[in-house]
């Protein structure tokens, strides 16, 4: 990781005086701001100055990276709006409320093209803009500005949601069963259960939003930035070069360029990693299931005595909203903690790349948010996979049946099950085989980002593509 420091340093050192703009535009979802603000720091690096456009809802903090320009607009969100857990109301909401504000305030930094922190004249080469946006109707055809779309997701999952609205024309989502383990002929190696649905209560608009925002706003942008690489997905970057011929980048993992400033939304407690500090090598399991997942009160109690009856320690992130009508750990027996003699710690939020690169770590349960998968490859953690929508989905069926480095832990969630599985993972055959397959993953991505690997060349060129747009 330093190696790539010092190659970022000395390439901006060369570049000198920033040559070109890039505007950003990110989500504002705490899965969605961290790759975008992470690419950012990635461009920074190497000579281009970054403008970032974002919302105030959920605005990132931008005294974490004082030599980008920020730029917000007021949206009109009201609370009750912003707190839904309905993803694809919320999401479809963001896109009638934000764009004709995101819109003016693009014109406004267009027309004011001096970069402040710089002091000098760029021009601006392009708007790199979020794949959740709807972004075609809100460049104004005055602007003339290319842009180019960023995928939060990993490819595969990407071609399964480009899928759905040809198996939802052809009446398969009408059949759909969430048990059914009938593979799908077009999407191997996933089964129908693995579909990259979404429980909303708008169904017809979440297929709608799959196919403005997956299929036909890809086509028709400039190019697409992924924060995956070759050496993981190269089948399925394969099939997606096939099916939309236009340029791909495939630069990532981002966060392993080098050490980004923090982009979480939610305040991080050190208390983890000073408490990893007194636990032996790979012995602990660390457990969170992200920024959006909710259980209810007895599956959370499941999994607080899954964990306590595997005598084994473990970190586990709960975060305030994660239990349906509890306030944070308060559904929890009296004195649960205590009783286990230091072996747990629960935290609110934890620093996870700290975490998951820490030592004491043995195996990570997640939820398989595309980050948190790609976090863990990239520190060679196995993984115990709690898929609960969306490409969440895709991602628990390649991290246990492709790259075979986890369990897709798939019944309902049962105590006796959840000591099962971690034990397997901490302590089997199974899971060491997991974890030496998934070290030669982390090795490989070392390989991706050094100079002439698969990330190296696709960054070079992207940065050339940006130049000449």
């Amino acid at each position: 990781m330093e190696s790539h420091q010092r190659e970022s340093h000395l390439q901006h050192t060369k570049l000198g005086r920033r040559r070109c703009r890039v505007i950003l535009f990110p989500f504002p979802l705490q899965g969605h701001i961290n790759p975008m603000l992470q690419l950012a720091s990635i461009l920074y690096s190497r000579g281009i100055s970054i403008t970032i456009i974002h919302t105030k809802f959920n605005s990132p903090n931008s005294s974490n990276y004082p030599h980008f320009n920020f730029f917000s607009f007021q949206d009109g969100l009201s609370e009750i709006e912003a707190s839904t857990a309905d993803v694809v109301s919320l999401t479809s909401l963001l896109n009638i409320k934000f764009l004709v504000p995101f819109q003016d305030c693009l014109v406004k930094v267009l027309s004011n093209n001096v970069d402040h922190q710089e002091n000098s004249d760029s021009s601006t080469g392009c708007l790199i803009v979020d794949a959740a946006w709807n972004i075609t109707q809100a460049i104004p055809e005055t602007c003339k500005l290319p842009w180019i779309t960023l995928r939060t997701t990993s490819v595969c999952s990407f071609l399964a949601f480009a899928a759905l609205p040809l198996l939802q024309e052809n009446g398969a989502l009408a059949m759909f069963d969430s048990k059914s383990e009938a593979l799908l002929p077009e999407l191997p190696p996933l089964r129908v259960k693995d579909l990259p649905l979404v429980k909303t209560d708008h169904p017809e608009t979440f297929v709608q939003l799959v196919s403005d925002l997956v299929v036909n706003q890809i086509k028709i942008s400039s190019g697409v930035i992924w924060n995956s690489f070759q050496a993981l997905e190269q089948d399925s970057l394969n099939k997606l070069h096939q099916d939309f011929p236009i340029p791909m980048f495939p630069i990532g993992p981002f966060h392993n360029y080098f050490t980004a400033s923090s982009s979480s939304l939610l305040s991080q407690d050190q208390t983890s990693i000073s408490w990893l500090d007194k636990q032996a090598p790979n012995s602990v399991i660390y457990v969170s299931f992200g920024s959006i997942a909710k259980v209810n009160k007895t599956e959370f109690l499941e999994i607080a005595w899954g964990l306590a009856n595997t005598n084994l320690p473990f970190l586990w992130v709960v975060r305030t909203g994660l239990v349906h009508g509890a306030e944070w750990i308060d559904p929890l027996p009296e004195r649960f903690l205590e009783k286990l003699s230091g072996r747990g710690h629960i935290v609110k939020w934890a620093p996870q790349p700290q975490v998951l690169a820490h030592s004491a770590i043995g195996g990570f349960w997640t939820h398989s948010g595309w980050n948190s998968t790609l976090e863990s490859i990239c520190e060679g953690v196995p993984m115990i996979c709690q898929p609960y929508f969306g490409d969440q989905m895709v991602n628990a069926r390649y991290v246990s049946d492709v790259w075979r480095v986890g369990f897709h832990l798939e019944r309902r969630l049962e105590r006796g099950e959840i000591e099962k599985v971690i034990r397997r993972l901490m302590v089997g055959i199974e899971g060491q085989e997991m974890r030496d397959r998934i070290v030669s993953l982390k090795e490989k991505v070392d390989v991706c980002l050094r100079q002439g690997g698969s990330s190296h060349q696709a960054l070079e060129k992207l940065i050339n593509y940006i130049m000449s747009l």
